[in-house]
């Protein structure tokens, strides 16, 4: 079976730190330039989105509109009883009749209070449905961030994951909590009025509905505007926390080079981009603000003024009158607050369609269809056989790194890989662990196609310790556990007693329980491998990975790992990838890789004794120590 071609990402483009762009609204000619790795959004995704985010709440949806109209029809009866009592209650009054006036009374303050109970009704629950809508937003990105594979978080930066979860799901949030309130608001109070106006006095009413022609016309112009400005303002906010995560993630280099000066140059353009974006921002809200209100007091102006001839020539009743200028007052006074709905819609639109464009993409490494179980393995040979069958393999920023490249690796055996620089160690490890999948050909694991397990299956068959050993957050317990959650305290400590890792971690002030804190900063690099390693041991794999893993040890520490290697090792298939020699003499084979090929292949002692790449490689390392 031929894989479809994978390819590596390209080098991380936010490294970078120069200004691409000239004006907000000019862009470079090479695609977004806030956002030079934005992901391609497929067309309906973001309104799929949302559909399957309100789904789940499809009756509670329907709750709060219906209390949202109810509402809005209790708010609208205070003008016509306004009108009434004009026009009926006052000249009742005169002759002595107060039951009208007394009965508006009494129906205005029910309508207030009902208008008030059912205003707090929708606020409860549209805040439960909003609220519910952000936690599984929040909770989908978290997933799928995660499923993921390598090359995407190798090519799509922390920076701006934290930005999609943070600053994007905020926008919709304000969109949810406080605009589309106000946009339902608005179309109802349209509705009602309107009919309100046509009901009361046709003219009056005509009048009104066609003063919303240039009104309209005006929030397209707006909208059309800050379209652009809206995502360009979501992306550059993507690139100040890019920047100052990479910075603060990478304080040590950035003292140690005296980088701060230049990372102040980088980061305050990227601030004056976002300062710049929100400008236009804010102008165009100003011309729509200034607009609008031109737009409605003229109408209220021309409207009253007409309304009061009618009433002085007897063609109209004054209480209807004060009952359309009290209608036209609530018609025009959301305009305003219309403005700030686009502002957080197009906020909204804008970072939901971020989200849906990372929520769409796919892993380059997927889960099988049906997958295949490994074959069942006997105790007494707890190692799986490698093959590497035709593998061929590039990353997307160069040529081939892995040109036909064939290997078997029998169960139980040890093989350490050398080699210079770019020989294509670390991707065999890589493919091995199914970090990426080859472009062409297959790895096999006991004969069965790594594209076939289960990520679960392949975890618990494959583990690889990786020259950063990263530890997260908690106890040195937790973190030696996470390959092995069920695993008991005393597992957890003979794991690290075999890997020579538990003298130190029981001088620590509470031993196993001792906190690690953020990426494990508690304790020094060295000790951090140790625990990787028992982490690794734990897991009990099948196969164990080790990629330069003993990098970050001084003598005294890679001697100590090397003698418990040879007791846990043994049985099990293992691959390492070395630059530093010592650590090859633990292995039962050697192999040199140049420009992705095996140019010699060994036991250690013969290939010392040889004359080829790795005895001129052994020469060296030995000069180097002398």
């Amino acid at each position: 079976m031929t894989a479809p071609t994978k390819t590596a990402p390209d080098k991380d483009p936010d490294k970078g730190s120069g200004d691409e762009r000239g004006p907000v609204g000019e862009p470079a000619d090479h695609g977004d330039p806030f956002d030079r790795d934005a992901l391609p959004t497929p067309e309906g995704a973001t309104a799929a989105l949302l559909r399957s985010l309100l789904a789940p709440l499809r009756s509670r949806v329907v709750l709060t509109t219906v209390l949202l109209l109810v509402q809005q029809a209790a708010v609208q009866t205070g003008p016509l009883l306004v009108a009434y009592a004009i026009d009926r209650g006052v000249p009742a009054f005169r002759r002595g009749d107060h039951g009208p006036l007394i009965a508006v009374g009494v129906a205005y303050a029910l309508s207030a209070v009902l208008s008030g109970a059912l205003q707090y009704a929708f606020i409860r629950a549209s805040a439960r449905v909003n609220q519910d809508v952000l936690l599984d937003l929040r909770g989908r990105i978290f997933r799928h961030a995660q499923a993921l594979s390598i090359d995407f978080h190798e090519r799509y930066t922390s920076g701006r994951l934290i930005s999609r979860s943070t600053t994007d799901v905020e926008s919709l949030r304000e969109l949810l909590s406080e605009g589309l309130q106000e946009l339902v608001m608005v179309i109802l109070s349209f509705g009602y009025i309107s009919a309100m106006l046509l009901w009361l006095d046709l003219g009056l009413g005509a009048a009104a509905v066609a003063s919303f022609v240039p009104l309209y016309l005006l929030i397209r112009l707006y909208r059309r505007r800050v379209d652009r400005i809206f995502q360009l303002r979501s992306t550059a906010i993507a690139g100040v926390i890019v920047k100052f995560a990479e910075t603060m993630n990478g304080i040590r280099p950035v003292r140690a080079f005296r980088r701060e000066d230049a990372n102040d140059a980088d980061f305050r353009v990227l601030n004056q981009r976002h300062e710049r974006v929100n400008g236009d921002a804010i102008l165009e809200m100003a011309r729509y603000v200034t607009g609008s209100r031109l737009v409605a007091n003229t109408a209220v102006a021309g409207i009253v003024l007409w309304g009061a001839y009618r009433v002085a020539d007897d063609s109209l009743e004054l209480g209807v009158l004060a009952a359309a200028v009290l209608y036209l007052r609530r018609l025009y006074d959301p305009i305003d607050r219309l403005g700030m709905f686009l502002n957080s819609y197009q906020s909204a639109a804008a970072s939901l369609e971020k989200i849906a464009g990372l929520l769409a993409q796919t892993p380059s490494v997927p889960e099988p269809s049906e997958p295949r179980p490994l074959p069942a393995l006997e105790s007494e040979h707890p190692g799986r056989e490698v093959v590497f069958d035709d593998v061929r393999f590039a990353y997307r920023t160069g040529g081939e790194v892995l040109p036909h490249f064939s290997l078997t690796l029998p169960a139980g055996q040890t093989v350490a890989v050398v080699g210079s620089t770019g020989a294509g160690k670390s991707t065999l490890a890589k493919l091995l662990a199914r970090f990426y999948d080859p472009s062409d050909g297959r790895v096999l694991l006991d004969g069965v196609d790594l594209r076939e397990l289960s990520v679960p299956e392949l975890r618990r068959g494959v583990v690889m310790v990786t020259q950063e050993a990263f530890l997260f957050s908690g106890t040195v317990a937790e973190n030696i556990a996470i390959g092995r959650p069920d695993a008991s305290r005393k597992d957890i400590e003979q794991a690290a007693k075999a890997i020579g890792a538990h003298d130190f971690i029981s001088s620590l002030p509470e031993g196993y329980d001792t906190d690690v804190r953020k990426r494990g900063g508690r304790i020094s690099a060295g000790q951090r491998q140790l625990v990787a390693f028992a982490r690794a041991l734990l897991a009990d794999p099948a196969v164990l990975i080790l990629d330069e893993a003993t990098s970050s040890l001084d003598i005294p520490g890679e001697r100590a790992v090397q003698r418990a290697m040879l007791t846990v090792l043994r049985g099990r298939t293992a691959v390492v990838i070395a630059h530093r020699l010592s650590t090859v003499e633990i292995a039962d084979r050697v192999l040199v890789m140049e420009h992705g090929r095996i140019v010699e292949d060994g036991s250690p002692d013969r290939l010392v004794a040889d004359t080829g790449r790795f005895a001129d490689l052994h020469r060296a390392w030995r000069d180097s120590l002398v």
